[in-house]
C-alpha cells in the first residue's frame, strides 16, 4: 500500500485554509498514494485554543459536522483515503483526535490519551483523553495510531506488528532535530513497532518547520526535508 506523508503548512484558527491544503496535497497525491497523513490538530491547527471552553467549543468539530463532511466528500473526489489530526467535540467535550476517512467514510476516529496536547494546570473537565487504542483496517493492511506524545507516554499501549502511524506536532528548531532529536523519534518509535511513518505540520507562528519520516527498526530509512512543503510516499506490505 502507498502511503504519503504530507508536511504542509497549516495555519491557527484558519480550518478553511487548512481544508485548502489538505484539498491541494490530495490533488498533488492524486494517483500516486492510497492514503494521504496530515499531522496532529492540522484541521485547526495545534495551537489553536485558548483553554477556555465557551471560546473552544465553536474552534472543535463534531464527527458528524459539515466541516467533516467536506472532508469526507474530498475522498470520494479523489479517490484517497485520508488520516489527520483534529480538535473534536464530542458534546461538551474536547479532545485531541486522529481521523482516518476512506470512500466518504470515518473508518476510525482515535483519541489521543496523553495529556500533552492540552495547558493541563488551565484546562477543567471539558478537554479530555481518550482511553482506547486499536488497530483499524484498511485495504486489507492493519494499522495502528499514535498521536505525539502517547509513544513517549505509554509506548506499551502501542506495541503492533504493523505499521504505526504517528501524526506530531513538535516545533523543535532545526538544529535540535539534526542534534539527536531525529534518532531519539526513531529509538522511541521502535519500542512500539518496527514500521513507524510520523508526519509533523509545518508552522509559521509559532515557527514549526515540518518533516516527515519513515522509522524502520530504529533507523531513519526515508524523510522528508525541513521547511519543505511535499509528500513522502512509503510503499507498506
Amino acid at each position: 500500500m502507498r502511503i504519503g506523508l504530507a508536511s504542509y503548512r497549516c495555519e491557527n484558527k484558519n480550518t478553511e485554509f487548512n481544508i485548502n491544503q489538505i484539498e491541494r496535497a490530495m490533488r498533488e497525491a492524486q494517483g500516486k498514494v492510497e492514503l494521504l497523513c496530515f499531522g496532529e490538530a492540522f484541521l485547526q491547527g495545534f495551537d489553536s485554543l485558548c483553554w477556555d471552553f465557551e471560546i473552544d467549543k465553536n474552534i472543535a468539530v463534531s464527527k458528524e459536522s459539515e466541516t467533516m463532511e467536506r472532508l469526507r466528500k474530498m475522498t470520494v473526489q479523489y479517490g484517497m483515503a485520508i488520516l489527520l489530526g483534529y480538535i473534536e467535540r464530542d458534546g461538551e467535550r474536547l479532545y485531541s483526535s486522529c481521523a482516518v476517512i476512506a470512500d466518504g467514510t470515518i473508518v476510525h476516529n482515535y483519541r489521543r490519551i496523553s495529556r500533552g496536547w492540552k495547558e493541563f494546570t488551565r484546562t477543567d473537565e471539558h478537554y479530555c483523553e481518550g482511553t482506547v487504542t486499536g488497530e483499524f483496517r484498511l485495504q486489507g493492511q492493519d494499522f495502528m495510531v499514535a498521536l505525539c506524545g502517547d509513544l513517549w507516554d505509554f509506548p506499551e499501549r502501542f506495541r503492533t506488528g504493523h505499521t504505526l502511524l504517528w501524526p506530531v506536532y513538535v516545533n523543535y528548531s532545526k538544529e535540535e532535530w539534526e542534534g539527536g532529536a531525529i534518532e531519539e523519534y526513531a529509538a522511541q518509535a521502535v519500542l512500539a513497532a518496527g514500521e513507524t511513518l510520523m508526519v509533523n505540520p509545518l508552522d509559521n507562528d509559532p515557527v514549526n518547520h515540518g518533516g516527515s519520516f519513515c522509522f524502520r527498526n530504529g533507523t531513519v530509512a526515508a524523510r522528508l526535508p525541513f521547511d519543505t512543503e511535499g509528500v513522502l510516499i512509503v510503499t507498506t506490505e
